[in-house]
This record gives structure tokens, sequence and C-alpha cells, in this order.
């Protein structure tokens, strides 16, 4: 039988969790937060164990999830925003660069950095995304990083 490896989100409530979050499209990126905190509450996460960034837009995101993830002091740093689609490019632009810097650091530090930016075309999509009809995607986020991190100290180094 092969030897299989999974993580057990309840077993890393002992640890400690950062969260950056944009202030920009703040009425969505909030209830992202509100997800995310009742989530890893819910798993045994204790308050004074949630570190929360706030940073001005998405674009700030990965610097300060940077920072967080080599600082060592975390199990996981989740990465909260949303860039709506407008009139140019320039959410495509904003979407690539963050997506790819928090992948980076994620790679370069061990650390679970989790991609929680909405990525919409309407502010409707976001409503949804951000506990409408479709869940909430900051909470899944906090699932995925509690996930994460039970699973990298599972593993062997």
């Amino acid at each position: 039988m092969p030897s299989e490896f999974r993580g057990v989100p309840g077993d890393v409530a002992d640890r400690r969790f950062a969260i950056v979050i944009s202030r920009y499209n703040e009425t969505i990126t909030q209830r992202l937060l509100s997800g995310a905190i009742a989530t890893l509450r819910a798993h045994g996460v204790a308050d004074e164990a949630i570190d929360v960034a706030w940073v001005p837009g998405a674009w700030e995101i990965p610097l300060v999830a940077d920072r967080l993830a080599r600082s060592r002091s975390y199990a996981a740093v989740i990465c909260l925003g949303a860039v709506i689609r407008g009139e140019t490019t320039h959410d495509q632009h904003i979407n690539r660069q963050v997506s790819l810097s928090i992948g980076r650091t994620a790679i370069e530090t061990g650390v679970p950095v989790l991609f929680g930016l909405l990525t919409c075309q309407s502010l409707e999509q976001a409503i949804q995304r951000a506990g409408g009809n479709v869940g909430n995607k900051g909470s899944e986020c906090a699932e995925a990083a509690l996930e994460m991190a039970s699973l990298l100290a599972r593993l062997p180094r």
C-alpha cells in the first residue's frame, strides 16, 4: 500500500496565521476577511494567533505577504483582495503580477501563501464570491491554509 499524506485542518490550531488584505474594494474584502477569520476560529485558531495586515490595494499584497512568510512566524499567509475589471486591462496586469509573486514567495519560503484574490468581471460577481450564492472565497482560502499547514507538517523534510 502506498504512503498517503493529507492535511487535517484542525491539527494546526496552535499555530499562527497571517492575513494580508486589500482596503481597495473594502466592502468586498471585509466580507472575505470575515469568512477567513470565522473559518480559522471554527478550526480552533484563537484570535490572538491571527494577525491581519491591511494594504492599500491588491498590488501591495505580495510585498507584505513575502515579509510575513519570511518571518517564519506563521503556518500560512492568506492573501485576500478583490480586483474587478474596469474599462481597461489594468486588472489583468495586477492579477498576473500578484498571483506570480505570491506563488514565488510560497515556493521560496516553503510557507503556504494562499491566493484569495477575487478576479471578477463585475461587482455582482465579487459580491457572489464574498458570501453570496457562490460561497465565501475568504473562508475557502482559510480552509486551504489550514490544510496546507497541516500537510507540510506531515511531509518529510
